[in-house]
């Protein structure tokens, strides 16, 4: 029994690249078609929590757990909770077994395992279709053409491979999260110590501060607002200061010490509605074609586990199909069960945690959570909710 001819890999996020890794290790090739012009060509995100059940499985199958672990921020998984008074009601420390990296490192580790020549840089797909013998065919933006015995779709939000097997669409989630940074903490002394070394929760009236802070500050300014608020508002979203002057109006009676983290951060201010596919999203098995990370189940990020879920996609994706020889089918099927019950799991997690950030008065029921025992389940465990 063989291994399929031609693996397509759509998407050089953390999915796919786990994928191509774990593959690779065992002597599989794959090609990764990415969008992108190279690595550096947009910013990839903040700092992540990798989780021990999921994402820390998925890098020691790959082979990178202990350089991952020489990556990880110091302090990291300290988290601080406070209301819109600046009151503190939770400042913890230690280690919970969810150690912190930037995704921008992440995401060169993995580009860096990959033979050269594995990933396709600037391969635009704009369009898919089924092709004889169970084939797909790629269209690319240049007008070029491929095709794969198996296709993975690993290409997010709005993947063009996930219309081959299922008509969802993602919706939006009722929050708008508007993303800020102080790049320079050192020079913002006191916001420094307000954020903490790791992830903060400042939260209230259906509105939040969230993000993480040490040797940058990352915060997302996140509202309860109608889809269209970005548009209708009449901001300019370049103008940065007619930007902090929108974000500020909403926290108006939220203490300074708070609101001075969007006076003063940097000028790159960034809005984005917070999209989710619906829970329980599946399909019916259609054969060469599969999806993996936010392209089967994307989630708002209020469980923590949209990162961990797809490095662990990739890695029991590649396993499935190591252990299956030949018969893809098989592994898909494999692959495709346990992975539509962990993502509903984690789905309802992630409405939970939306829950407690958003529609709680205070953030004593988030302290709780906190403070309680690791439920049971992917993603519900969770002890963080951003």
């Amino acid at each position: 029994m063989t291994q399929p001819q031609h693996i397509a890999i759509v998407g050089a996020g953390l999915s796919g690249l786990v994928l191509a890794r774990i593959l690779q290790a065992h002597g599989i090739a794959s090609t990764v078609h990415e969008s992108d012009a190279g690595r550096n060509a947009r910013r990839q995100g903040g700092s992540l929590d990798i989780h021990e059940e999921s994402g820390q499985v998925a890098l020691r199958e790959a082979g990178l757990y202990e350089e991952f672990r020489r990556h990880t921020h110091p302090r990291g998984e300290h988290v601080r909770v406070l209301d819109k008074a600046a009151h503190v009601h939770l400042d913890a420390g230690g280690d919970n077994g969810r150690p912190e990296i930037d995704r921008t490192v992440l995401r060169d580790l993995l580009i860096d395992s990959l033979a050269p020549g594995s990933i396709r840089w600037g391969h635009k797909v704009t369009a898919v279709a089924a092709a004889p013998g169970g084939r797909s065919e790629l269209t690319f933006a240049d007008g070029g053409r491929a095709t794969a015995d198996l296709l993975v779709g690993a290409d997010g939000t709005w993947s063009k491979v996930r219309r081959l097997v299922s008509p969802a669409t993602p919706r939006y989630s009722g929050i708008t999260h508007v993303e800020i940074t102080i790049a320079d903490p050192a020079a913002h002394p006191r916001l420094a110590g307000i954020v903490g070394p790791g992830m903060i929760f400042a939260l209230s009236d259906h509105k939040a501060l969230l993000g993480h802070g040490g040797s940058r500050i990352e915060l997302g300014v996140s509202l309860r607002v109608p889809q269209d608020w970005v548009e209708t508002g009449g901001v300019d979203w370049s103008d940065p200061a007619a930007a902090r002057a929108a974000l500020l109006a909403p926290f108006a009676d939220w203490s300074g010490d708070l609101t001075d983290l969007i006076r003063h951060c940097d000028d790159t201010i960034t809005p984005r509605r917070i999209f989710g596919l619906p829970p329980g999203h599946r399909w019916e098995r259609v054969p060469g074609v599969t999806l993996a990370g936010d392209a089967a189940h994307v989630m708002p990020p209020y469980a923590g586990e949209g990162a961990n879920l797809a490095m662990l996609d990739g890695a029991e994706l590649a396993l499935a199909l190591i252990r299956h020889g030949g018969d893809t089918e098989a592994a898909l099927a494999q692959y495709e069960t346990a992975m539509f019950a962990r993502a509903h799991a984690a789905a309802e997690a992630t409405a939970h945690g939306l829950e407690l950030i958003f529609d709680a008065g205070t953030p004593r029921e988030l302290v709780a959570f906190f403070a309680g025992p690791p439920r049971e389940g992917a993603g519900a465990g969770s002890r963080r909710a951003g």
